[in-house]
């Protein structure tokens, strides 16, 4: 006979820091938007060469009428309303991203430089937190380290498979991260986050006088640019499949999860 039991799955620094995370992650990405509006456009090496973006956003005449653009290589695309050209039908404005997308709403770059820096320390100071917290404790080697069972072929493609399928761990299973997540979870934490906060800090003329060596680590500050775009654009979309899948597997039941650490799995029960 089956019951639902909550047992104890995230400790309160791990939630702590998780709410941290979201509230300095949505902000430095709103506040990047902006940044990035005051010249929408990315190049690779050390210099912008202007006649060659590999990346643009703007606006541009066409038929009478102002349309927005999009360009990545070669390949063009019209994103009117969205990307280039944006605001209310009647009062669109040549604009790389629409003012509810970032921080503060209008276009003022000394301003969306303040929120971005400020809630990058926050960022860079909250994981630090969380990587010594979980060394110390244990939280990263018990419960993110993925095990020789694990990263068994047969056990990596049964994974796959039911997750495709939107099935998902029940009973004991669920008390702890599959494969999957821990692999998502470790690339992001291990690489996507050090190559953000590397690259942002490449990015400053400041401190390149005191590790230069970051410039040619990166092959230049407009690579290091491009790299700050690209890893924020996969934590996006990291975070867009994480909130997906927090639906999917039962909306309410990884919410408390995360506010009071208890989880709620399918457990049996023993018969009389």
């Amino acid at each position: 006979m089956a019951k639902r039991v909550l047992v104890y799955r995230h400790a309160g620094l791990t939630r702590a820091t998780h709410w941290v995370n979201v509230l300095a992650f949505t902000i430095l990405l709103m506040s990047g938007l902006n940044i990035f509006g005051a010249h929408p456009a990315l190049y690779w090496g050390q210099k912008s060469t202007f006649a060659q973006p590999w990346l643009s956003i703007g606006a541009e005449e066409r038929d009478n009428r102002a349309v927005g653009v999009t360009r990545v290589g070669g390949v063009k695309f019209e994103t009117t309303g969205v990307l280039g050209y944006s605001g209310k039908l009647n009062a669109r404005v040549p604009v790389a991203f629409p003012s509810w997308a970032t921080i503060p709403s209008y276009r003022d770059l000394a301003d969306s430089r303040r929120w971005h820096f400020f809630f990058a320390w926050l960022f860079v100071t909250n994981g630090v937190v969380y990587w010594l917290a979980g060394l110390i404790g244990g939280h990263i080697r018990r419960d993110l380290l993925p095990t020789a069972a694990d990263v068994a072929p047969r056990n990596i493609w049964h994974e796959v498979v039911t997750h495709a399928r939107l099935q998902f761990p029940k009973g004991e299973e669920a008390r702890r991260y599959n494969v999957l997540q821990k692999g998502a979870y470790l690339a992001v934490i291990a690489l996507l986050l050090p190559l953000m906060v590397g690259t942002g800090l490449t990015m400053s003329p400041g401190f390149n006088a005191a590790a230069p060596w970051l410039l040619d680590l990166f092959g230049g500050r407009q690579s290091a640019r491009s790299l700050h775009f690209l890893s924020a654009s996969l934590l996006v979309g990291f975070v867009l499949l994480h909130l997906f899948m927090v639906v999917a597997s039962g909306t309410w039941n990884n919410i408390r999860s995360m506010i009071t650490g208890r989880y709620a799995i399918t457990a049996e029960e023993d018969a009389a």
